[in-house]
């Protein structure tokens, strides 16, 4: 029954958020769309695409630094999950959404990080405790544009961030949630040191900032004010892509990530030329995802050899030492993982 309805209301919700981006671009689309191949608007572009991979490189960190060291390992030795080697899984884990079904992206980070000896289940509560993380800090940095589109009562929406602030304070509050829903799904999920929670938080709201610049210059390039639509422009990005994480039954968060964007913009341009930033945003959030993940992989497969392989150099870059760390005889976990949705921020 689930799946049935599954299957009416995606591509119901799907086209007539479409038709709705559709209407807004009708009468200034064109135009803002010719003011974007212009050759001033180039630097622009490039500072857009920039931004969006600073944005994955440091979610990449938020990410990793939530997976643990070995069982028996020394206290205080690092994860062996890493460098090169943390980069190629957190790729291969976002391309995993254009894949069909939803278990191939945290598939993915248990299998390579059995190959240095990391438990599965420390790989799914890595996974499972980063997504929580991001879209924590994700509605947090949607207050940014929560002056110019609420004026007058913005000041309510600051609880998140007395919420995100308590996180930080006391990182249990972030995640005995996350442990207790897991625990409810017969999945064991492990929560890593405080100070791992924290240093987590703080990268992954500063990928949201770097992240959301892309949008802001695409702004200013369609003729905002630099100054006036900063903090909608990095809101606006943050907001659509946690909404469209909620919205479940859209892949990838097509169309309703896009209208979000539209409305959270319409304060510093005007309807149409909201949604021809939106649609050019998700042009630059997949050629940067592609892009990088390209170039990540066959950096990693230069020198660390083919996934799963079990080399000298695979080991030494994810350990520190030369050697085998040996499987832990961990089988992969199964656990149904929430569908990537448009941006890996949200999908390790």
């Amino acid at each position: 029954m689930a799946e049935r309805l599954r299957a009416l209301l995606t591509p119901a919700i799907v086209l007539a958020a479409l038709v709705g981006v559709g209407l807004l671009l009708r009468h200034e689309g064109p135009v803002a769309a010719r003011a974007l191949a212009r050759a001033d608007a180039v630097p622009l572009l490039l500072a857009a695409l920039a931004a969006n991979v600073g944005g994955l490189v440091l979610a990449v960190h938020a990410w990793r630094v939530l997976v643990p060291a070995p069982p028996g390992s020394a206290p205080g030795t690092p994860s062996p999950v890493r460098g090169l080697l943390a980069a190629r899984i957190y790729f291969l884990g976002q391309l995993s959404k254009y894949l069909p079904g939803r278990v191939w992206g945290v598939v993915t980070h248990v299998t390579h990080g059995r190959a240095v000896g990391v438990p599965a289940a420390a790989m799914t509560s890595a996974y499972l405790l980063s997504l929580a993380l991001t879209v924590l800090t994700g509605a947090c940095v949607s207050l940014f544009a929560a002056p110019a589109v609420l004026p007058g009562l913005w000041f309510w929406l600051v609880l998140p961030v007395l919420g995100l602030l308590a996180c930080v304070a006391r990182p249990a509050l972030a995640t005995r949630p996350v442990v207790a829903l897991a625990r409810l799904a017969r999945r064991t999920v492990e929560p890593p040191p405080d100070a791992a929670v924290r240093r987590a938080i703080a990268l992954a709201v500063a990928s949201w900032l770097v992240s959301g610049l892309h949008l802001w210059f695409l702004a200013i390039a369609l003729g905002a004010p630099a100054g006036s639509s900063a903090g909608p422009g990095i809101g606006a990005f943050a907001l659509a892509t946690v909404v469209s994480s909620l919205a479940v039954v859209v892949p990838d968060g097509w169309g309703v990530r896009e209208l979000t964007i539209a409305a959270a913009l319409a304060a510093a341009l005007p309807d149409g030329t909201a949604a021809t930033a939106a649609v050019a945003s998700r042009v630059v959030c997949v050629v940067a995802e592609l892009g990088s993940s390209a170039v990540v992989l066959a950096l990693a497969r230069t020198r660390l050899g083919a996934p799963g392989a079990r080399t000298t150099a695979d080991s030494t870059d994810s350990t520190g030492s030369t050697g085998s760390t040996g499987s832990t005889g961990s089988t992969p976990a199964t656990a149904p993982a929430p569908t990537p949705i448009g941006d890996s921020r949200v999908h390790p």
